[in-house]
């Protein structure tokens, strides 16, 4: 297991007395003139050989080959489920880690005082990592810019992995539901069920009734998304105005022409959802077949999950841009042309890594596609009706 980052340089001083004598002191006095010389040029080589920073985390993306998209999503599945289940180097919250461009672990910082001091250790940090050539270079971050390496906080209480499972599972009993609406009857106050078994009831029932035509292994991806969203949490709501457990934003409710009075009914959002999923499958479809057409199916049908989550939580214009936008679409190209050594989720966040900064496309939307995925996974390994659970 790899030790946290020093957090000091380490350095011995050698002192040597020579005899009292005058030759000694003539001795003595060359010696240190010798020695200030000697040492003047050694601190001007070091200073010369210390890396410069970069203008700023922007020029690693853009100087990053697509190539080297083949396995990040195994390294950042692997270290935001730490952030999410507070094991292994986030066992401790008050850390932060750094990784590097192809989502690798570098280490971790305990944080030690304010926040102005722990970025300062950051960035000490990541100018350090430079000097030892475990990254091939180094921009300091701050309060409102991000810097390289990059820099991921283990503090997310309101995240924990087991909890909010068993909240989707039922296993926490305040978590489930039961009720009516339009159309649609779920459990009963003497038997509620699980927000599991609730999704798929209103999902079997709304593509019986010929509404939705969403292929059924998207209820693994929405599984993941409600988990890492809202939590099953009713009244859930973001710094941006989406609330509930399918985090809908006034929009789309009007979109789908809630009154006030059912916009956090879950059932309600549950229907809403699907609605608003089934639109983006409408939109999404025809540019993913264009792009991705020739993919192996199963790597199909998982790529495809996760953008339609994608397209979720991000607009689906902006993930057909990915597709479409000759501005944009160039990560997608070259995934299309040499697919073989990618997993689907190595493609998925390469379209967005190599865009970052574009599009308000930002480490949000990296993080989004690792924790779904990773929710899903989870929740795969502990119900066994669920469609969608495909190996990554």
């Amino acid at each position: 297991m790899n030790a946290p980052l020093s957090r000091a340089w380490r350095s011995e001083v050698r002192r040597t007395d020579d005899a009292a004598t005058g030759h000694g002191m003539i001795r003595s006095a060359v010696h240190l003139i010798l020695a200030c010389l000697l040492l003047a040029g050694v601190s001007g080589r070091l200073s010369a050989a210390e890396p410069a920073p970069l203008g700023s985390w922007r020029d690693v993306v853009e100087r990053t080959p697509f190539s080297e998209s083949q396995g990040v999503y195994a390294n950042l599945t692997t270290i935001r489920r730490w952030v999410l289940t507070g094991q292994s180097f986030c066992e401790q919250p008050d850390r932060h880690i750094l990784y590097d461009h192809r989502m690798r672990f570098l280490g971790y910082l305990s944080d030690t005082g304010s926040r102005e001091e722990n970025q300062r250790e950051i960035n000490t940090q990541r100018q350090r990592l430079a000097l030892e050539n475990k990254v091939v270079g180094w921009a300091p971050g701050d309060e409102d810019q991000a810097g390289y390496p990059f820099a991921l906080s283990c503090d997310h209480p309101d995240a924990f992995l087991p909890r909010l499972v068993a909240r989707y599972t039922g296993e926490d009993p305040s978590a489930r539901l039961w009720g009516t609406w339009d159309g649609l009857r779920v459990g009963s106050e003497a038997q509620p069920v699980s927000l599991h078994v609730a999704i798929r009831a209103v999902f079997e029932q709304r593509r019986a009734e010929g509404r939705i035509d969403l292929p059924e292994q998207t209820l693994a991806a929405l599984a993941g998304k409600v988990i890492i969203e809202s939590g099953g949490v009713r009244e859930a709501r973001s710094t941006a105005g989406a609330v509930g457990i399918m985090q809908l934003t006034p929009e789309a409710m009007d979109d789908c022409r809630l009154e006030a009075s059912f916009r956090l009914h879950r059932l309600a959002q549950i229907d809403c959802a699907l609605y608003l999923l089934q639109q983006n499958h409408r939109n999404l479809a025809p540019a993913f077949d264009e792009t991705f057409g020739a993919l192996p199916v199963a790597k199909a049908g998982r790529l495809y999950q996760m953008l339609l989550v994608q397209a979720y939580h991000t607009g689906v214009g902006r993930v057909r841009s990915l597709l479409l936008d000759d501005a944009l679409n160039q990560p997608a190209r070259y995934f299309a042309d040499h697919g073989e050594p990618f997993s689907a989720g190595d493609i998925a966040l390469g379209m967005i890594f190599h865009n970052l900064g574009r599009e308000e496309l930002g480490f949000a939307t990296l993080y989004y596609v690792a924790d779904v995925s990773i929710a899903a996974a989870e929740i795969c390994g502990q119900v066994s009706d669920l469609p969608g659970c495909m190996p990554d």
